[in-house]
């Protein structure tokens, strides 16, 4: 029997691709990878026609993926293990991917088509590694950009929350949903989101840290914009609309008109005086609500609640009149009086000026407080110009009606020290009867700079009333006519000539100053200071001084030390001269009686003589 002939892997590949020619235009690849020994190839068992190989490679590219293309392919999954998943993408070899980038698809199962990307040719084991979320990365960046550059609206799911907003899944791409951007509306409970699918529109995209930015509000934005111009275009002054509370803030509300925002003012909310909005309204509160103003527009628009209920001044009773006694609560307070809302919507002025019947003033702070509950008499009221004036003291009979009485001229009492002013001293005698003791008034010796060097604020006081003017409702008072006047003993103390001894207290302009006692401080003028020596006296030096000046109207008591031995010095000046005088006179008589005895014998002689 002849010896059959070994049939080479060269000729059988030859072979089978005539067959495969003879039978069908195109082999399938997949038979012909599966019946070529490459063993045989490797080992170079037997040459290959260069024309045949040139037909095989030409094969194999026309059938198989390029394996060095990093682009995402179409596979299918032909195997199924616990951990992996088989993919035939027509390559010279199948590819495994583990199950775990299948997370989000549970039911993944034999003959599903998948993308995947290559992501290594040929491991150690000359294994073929695909990616599915590599491939599924890229194919959802790509529809990510072409849904941002095109406008197009996508759909998403809202995973979990983040810091300002929301993460959501988009094709596989975590996105950032700002909490601004999911609603038109303020947002208060992002939870309720969470776990839903929506629809978005790609509004940034951060190429270098991969960044992707969507909104659902956009979405919505663009069906109210149309909403809006329609509403926009109805819009009249006066019209009322039913709206939705939107926002609160402390100077007003914005109210949803259905795609339209619209403000009402705080002070148009209600005819009363609030504090804040949140008293009047709650948010997603409807409402009834009117159109005060617009701008050209339309984009501002002003709304009034208070202008759809009639004004309460309108609704005020007509039994209210001047004299009237009225309760309210007071509802403002300012430095010029205190606010008070009579009824809901009404509201009267307490001015300071008449809370209290004392002519000095001080603040409203000092007899009310806001939410107090008072008592006042109306005493004016104009229903056109919705004023009312109120008071308090109208209550208390006038304390200056009797006054004369209660405080003559002369007479003594005790007050308390309310106000100081540069020139004087307020003292309340009683509610509403303030006197005034000018500073000159407070000491009979201390020369007082300002009232606060002499008493303080809250001080009891004794006064003497000095004068009543009633017409002006003044009253003047003093306090140093409390007690007895000491210059008029100092008057007599300290009379013209009387000497005292003293220091020198201090040394001032022209001169010095010496106290003699707490009342009295002298002044010593510079040319009154020298001692007999010819020195000047100096700071603690003591002396004896003689009052050469005292006026107890001004408190003016100047003293000398020259005076002193100046006046001893001219004392002895006049002795001398006094007894060179007698001297004379007595000189002046001898010599006369010597002339008359000498004028006798003369005529004595002559008589002889004759």
């Amino acid at each position: 029997m002849a010896e059959e002939k070994e049939t080479t892997p060269v000729e059988e590949t030859a072979e089978a691709i005539q067959e495969t020619k003879a039978a069908a235009p195109v082999q399938d690849p997949k038979e012909f990878l599966e019946s070529f020994d490459w063993d045989k190839y490797e080992q170079g068992i037997e040459r290959v026609d260069d024309k045949k190989l040139e037909e095989f490679e030409k094969l194999v590219a026309e059938n198989f993926v390029d394996t060095a293309d990093a682009e995402v392919v179409k596979g299918t999954v032909v195997y199924l293990t616990n951990r992996e998943a088989i993919i035939d993408i027509n390559a010279k070899s199948e590819g495994v991917i583990s199950l775990n980038e299948f997370r989000y698809n549970p039911d993944l199962k034999v003959g599903d088509n998948v993308d995947v990307l290559i992501d290594i040719r040929e491991d150690k084991s000359g294994q073929l590694i695909l990616s599915h979320r590599k491939a599924r990365t890229i194919m959802a960046w790509d529809r990510v950009n072409n849904a941002h550059d095109n406008e197009e609206i996508v759909s998403g799911f809202v995973k979990c929350r983040t810091k300002g907003g929301m993460i959501v899944d988009v094709f596989g791409i975590e996105a950032f949903l700002p909490g601004s951007q999911i609603d038109v509306k303020p947002i208060r409970d992002y939870d309720q989101y969470v776990g839903k699918n929506m629809e978005f529109k790609v509004v940034k995209i951060n190429h270098e840290f991969k960044n992707v930015v969507v909104s659902h509000k956009a979405l919505i934005e663009a069906d109210i914009e149309e909403q809006k111009k329609e509403i926009i275009s109805q819009l009249e002054k006066g019209q009322v609309l039913e709206g939705i509370v939107k926002n609160i803030t402390s100077y007003g509300v914005f109210i949803d008109l259905g795609g339209v925002d619209g403000l009402v003012h705080i002070t148009d909310l209600s005819w009363s005086r609030i504090n804040h909005p949140n008293e009047v309204v709650e948010l997603d509160q409807k409402l009834n609500v009117v159109i005060l103003d617009f701008d050209e527009n339309k984009s501002r628009i002003q709304l009034g609640m208070k202008q759809l209920e009639k004004h309460p001044w309108e609704a005020l009773s007509d039994e209210i009149k001047i004299g009237d006694k009225v309760k309210g609560k007071v509802v403002v307070i300012a430095d010029y009086g205190a606010f008070i809302e009579v009824v809901e919507g009404v509201e009267g002025l307490i001015h300071v000026s008449e809370m209290s019947w004392s002519t000095h003033l001080r603040s409203a702070q000092d007899f009310v407080k806001v939410g107090d509950q008072v008592e006042a008499v109306v005493l004016t009221l104009d229903r056109e110009d919705r004023k009312m004036s109120l008071g308090i003291k109208q209550l208390t009979p006038d304390p200056w009606t009797d006054i004369t009485s209660k405080y003559p001229v002369g007479s003594r009492y005790k007050g308390i020290i309310r106000n100081f002013t540069n020139f004087g001293v307020f003292v309340e005698m009683e509610e509403g009867i303030d006197g005034l003791i000018y500073i000159s008034d407070l000491s009979w010796t201390k020369k007082i700079k300002h009232p606060s060097e002499f008493v303080n604020v809250s001080d009891t006081i004794e006064v003497e009333v000095l004068e009543l003017d009633v017409e002006g409702r003044k009253l003047s008072l003093g306090h140093k006519q409390t007690t007895e006047n000491p210059w008029d003993k100092y008057e007599k103390e300290f009379a013209l000539g009387t000497i005292h001894k003293a220091a020198i207290t201090e040394i001032v302009d022209k001169g010095a100053t010496i106290d003699f006692n707490d009342d009295i401080t002298a002044f010593v003028p510079q040319r009154h200071l020298e001692k007999e020596d010819g020195k000047k006296l100096g700071k603690g030096e003591e002396a004896e001084f003689k009052i050469i000046e005292f006026n107890k109207d001004f408190k003016r008591v100047v003293a000398s030390h020259t005076a002193i031995f100046r006046e001893e010095e001219q004392r002895n000046v006049k002795a001398a001269k006094k007894r060179a005088s007698a001297a004379a006179e007595e000189a002046k008589t001898t010599l006369g009686d010597a002339n008359d005895a000498l004028q006798a014998l003369k005529d004595k002689m002559e008589a002889d003589d004759k």
